[in-house]
């Protein structure tokens, strides 16, 4: 893996809106208009920081008629915990 796709991986962790939105989807799916409401953002702040996550491979989206429903995706998780350990040892 590139260093990009690795710093593509930690910028979905940069930022304290973010890291809100893991912990809020980390035991189950959540509708975008329920992120909306616990986080107290606009649309287009949470489009752009799914966006983000998304890209990262960290979290996956799935369309719901007029909604996106958001969700840990694991292999990501696997996959940044693996260039952390590679990181390390």
């Amino acid at each position: 893996m590139v260093n990009a796709d690795k710093a593509k991986i930690f910028k979905a962790f940069c930022d304290e809106t973010r890291l809100e939105i893991l912990s809020l989807i980390k035991q189950n799916e959540k509708c975008a208009c329920k992120l909306l409401e616990e986080l107290d953002i606009s649309q287009s702040t949470l489009s752009h920081h799914m966006k983000i996550l998304c890209d990262s491979g960290i979290v996956s989206g799935r369309k719901d008629g007029k909604w996106t429903h958001y969700s840990i995706n694991v292999d990501g998780i696997t996959k940044a915990k693996k260039i952390i350990e590679e990181m390390i040892i």
